[in-house]
Parts: structure tokens; sequence; C-alpha cells
């Protein structure tokens, strides 16, 4: 997602630097963005995010468990006027951003945007989607959202972003720690009897945790929504079982662990979903 937006920024005419973990061999790079049955090659500026100069706008994209490690890593080279973007699943991580850059405005971004990587700076883009971008702490479109809708990005302001990332986050309880268990495709949760079964029961816990903390469109609409959100991605293979296939570590303490900490914090029991992050935790273990 992150070379998604970098490259749709680029070609309507922003300044873009990608910030990488290692030195890149040159400051010049290309992103190669796979569409429709075409190719294009969009021109960015590389640079390793220890070295970065002054930076105006901070988008991060990175893995939730990694966000405060990204952002701790260029804090030095960001005033206290540059907006900070966080364009990463799950939720859970604002308190500990802000202890990082206590002063800087945040704000949250969630997409229903389509890519994949194919490479390094290569990426494939399945799907156009809508971008929602919003803050956490106010009301106000800051002026530079504009560069965004000025792409061929669908953004737009959201006013309740943590309800569209509560949104969100519901969805990916109810099928990506499933998927990861199982390791199957996301389809597979609708064809077979005993996961379609589990899929529902995670449903109800996620619908009586989003109505007691005050979510109560997704509370009424969780079931649905998920079963559209499997049947659009059937052949998909979540990024969980990703990470559960590559070794890597999960979102899952920022996902189905922010679920259960909410949980608690309304006084609502969800069994199911503990057990399955018990589980998908042990297979790190």
């Amino acid at each position: 997602m992150g070379c998604l937006f970098a490259s749709q920024l680029a070609i309507s005419g922003c300044g873009v630097t990608l910030l990488l973990r290692t030195a890149p061999e040159d400051s010049a790079g290309t992103i190669v963005l796979e569409h429709d049955g075409a190719s294009k090659q969009i021109p960015v500026n590389l640079c390793q995010a220890s070295q970065a100069a002054a930076i105006s706008h901070l988008l991060v994209t990175t893995k939730a468990q990694n966000v405060v490690a990204a952002i701790d890593s260029v804090a030095p080279r960001l005033e206290k006027d540059v907006p900070i973007l966080l364009a990463t699943n799950g939720m859970g991580y604002l308190d500990s951003v802000r202890n990082v850059l206590p002063d800087n405005p945040v704000y949250c971004c969630t997409s229903t945007e389509g890519a994949y990587r194919l490479g390094p700076l290569h990426i494939c883009h399945a799907g156009r989607g809508k971008t929602y971008i919003g803050s956490p702490e106010s009301g106000t479109q800051p002026q530079w959202l504009e560069d965004w809708q000025q792409s061929c990005l669908d953004a737009q302001w959201e006013t309740r972003i943590n309800h569209a990332l509560w949104h969100k986050l519901a969805i990916n309880c109810a099928i990506n720690p499933l998927t990861a268990l199982h390791g199957c495709l996301n389809g597979e949760l609708a064809r077979d009897q005993a996961l379609i079964g589990e899929v529902s029961r995670l449903c109800d816990e996620i619908a009586d945790v989003s109505l007691a903390a005050g979510f109560s469109n997704t509370a009424n609409t969780v079931h649905s929504d998920v079963a559209a959100v499997i049947a659009g991605t059937a052949d998909n293979r979540s990024s969980m079982l990703q990470d559960v296939t590559a070794g890597r570590d999960t979102e899952i303490e920022y996902i189905t662990g922010h679920l259960l900490r909410t949980a608690q914090s309304v006084g609502r029991e969800t069994p199911l979903n503990r057990q399955l992050f018990e589980k998908v935790i042990a297979l790190g273990q």
C-alpha cells in the first residue's frame, strides 16, 4: 500500500521520497505499477530512514507492530507542525505514537484499494476502492488532503475515522485469524460448514462488543459485511495468513487483541475471539 499511495501521489505531481530500512544503492528509484494489463514506471526518491532530510509530511504504511519504531527512526527530522498519517491495519497504537511525538498532528487512514507486492518496488494495483482519511482528535480537514484528492485515488475526509477504523478491524477479526489458523483462502470460510458456523459466532461476539463500545453501525452490519468481503476476496490469502506462512510476526495484537481489550473495558465476554487470539499467538512461538 505504501508503494501504491506513493506512486499515485507522485503521478499527480507531489514530491515523494520512500524511506527505507536499509540504504538504497541509488537515491533515485522507480516504482513499477501493474494495472489492467499495463505496466507503468513512476520515478520516486529513495532514502534510508535514518539518513532522511527534513520531512514535511510523513505517511506510515508499516505493519502495526512496527509503527512506533518507524516513527522513532525519523523523529529527529520532524518539526512539531509536521502531520503524521498512519495507514496501518488494526487499532491501539495511537497512545504509543503520542509518546514518541506528543505535539505533531496525527491522522489515520483506511482504504479499500487493492494492491499486492510482486517484488521490490513492484506492485499490482488489483482493484480500485475508497480511501478514508480523518483525525481521531479533530474534525478539521487539512489542506494537504487536496494532494490526495487531486490524485487518481478516491480519497475523502472522514469525520468519524474511529468508526471506519473499527469497522475494518471488526471484519479483519472475523476473517484473518481463521484463515491464518486453518491455512486457507478467504473463500473457504464460506464453503466449509464448520468454518461458516465459526465465522457466524465470531460475528456475534464482535457485534456485541461493537454495540457496547458505541459502534452501532458495525454491530448492525458485521454479519453481512463479513460475508460480502469473504465473497469479494474469495481467492485472496489474508495478510495474517501470509505473515504466518512466512514466519513473520502478525498484527494479531492490534486486531483481535484490540477487540479483546475493548471487550474487557465494556464488560463483554468474547471466548471464541480469545481462543483464536491465543492460537494465532501460539503459531509464532
